[in-house]
């Protein structure tokens, strides 16, 4: 641990945001599985709505920095090819 009392404090920032970050990640990993199962179950409907917000997730995770933008463009091109097959 740091001996100097702004390192410190910038200890606890980091952490805080480590963990408000790994919390966005998991929900986000949950809203690209729920397409991916909306589709499997052949739910055009189920599987559109999931689309509309894993896409969000995405686009709010690339502008708070937690993945990068080609991992973005992957994951929506990916699910949109995904939710086509079904359609």
């Amino acid at each position: 641990m740091a001996n100097i009392k702004q390192q410190i404090k910038r200890a606890k920032t980091n952490e805080k945001a480590r963990l408000a970050n790994f919390s966005f990640k998991s929900s986000l990993k949950t809203a690209l599985k729920n397409v991916k199962v909306a589709v499997a179950e052949n739910n055009l409907e189920k599987a559109t709505e999931a689309l509309n917000l894993a896409y969000k997730k995405l686009d709010k995770a690339l502008a708070k920095n937690i993945v990068h933008k080609n991992y973005v463009a992957r994951n929506k091109s990916n699910l949109a090819k995904l939710v086509d097959s079904i359609r």
